[in-house]
This record gives C-alpha cells, structure tokens and sequence, in this order.
C-alpha cells in the first residue's frame, strides 16, 4: 500500500487524506466529515491520534535553495503543516511496549500497511458519540 491507495480507501471512508501526509515514517494527516483534522504519528514504541480544529491547518511556502532568482523562482512550493502553535483537542495512544512489548524504535519502523490497522483502531475515539434528548 502507498499513499495514493491510502488516499482511495480514506476517500470511501468519508476520510480525505491530505497533503503533508507521509509513508516512512508515518504520519497521516487526515481531514475527517466534520472538517477537523486527524494526525496520526508512529514513533519510537507509540503510535497516536490527535485531533485538531480546522483552522490548525497552515500553508507554509518553502524558499528555494539559493534565493537569488536567476535559476530558481523566487518562491517555492507550497506545504500544508500544522500551525506549532496549535494544541489538540484530544489525544489518543496506543503505548506499543504494554501493548506488543517494543522496546526502542518499532512504531517508527512500522511500513504504512502495518500502521493503517492502528489508525483505525484509534479513529472511533475521535468520532462524536450521539445522545438523545428528552423532550418534555
């Protein structure tokens, strides 16, 4: 599995997986139905789920090597991230060394296929949970 076909099964998921994502390591950012932002990370023995609001999301442009112009334009591409400054709405994590006994890197050695099972362990805690209201 790569990107692209992540991108396809997320898509018929209602999910869409959003520029900035990468394979090795892993991290997924992922745009979820009600425009929140899911970022999903494996390093070391953890793997996570943050959540975030829409507008944690930045474009950031990233300035060609030199600068000079004469060869290079003077902007480069555009790259989503983000904002540092932001904080998650909540967190959720799966702690790899009680749960499978890792002990150093193994969550950030995770190929994509093998953490995306992980990824949708955690996504249900992110879901709002409905309640009904009683009507007098």
């Amino acid at each position: 599995m790569n990107l692209s076909a992540l991108a396809d099964l997320l898509t018929s998921r209602g999910l869409r997986l959003l520029p900035g994502s990468h394979a090795v390591p892993v991290e997924l950012l992922v745009e979820l139905p009600d425009e929140t932002i899911a970022r999903f990370t494996a390093r070391g023995t953890t793997l996570r789920l943050r959540h975030y609001s829409p507008d944690a999301l930045i474009s950031i442009v990233i300035a060609p090597e030199c600068g000079c112009g004469d060869h290079h334009p003077q902007t480069g591409p555009d790259r989503v991230t983000l904002s540092a400054f932001t904080t998650p709405l909540s967190e959720h994590l799966l702690d790899g060394e009680l749960l499978f006994g890792w002990t150093t890197h193994e969550a950030g050695a995770l190929r994509l296929p093998d953490a995306i099972p992980h990824f949708f362990t955690l996504l249900p805690f992110l879901t709002p949970t409905r309640s009904l209201a009683v009507v007098a």
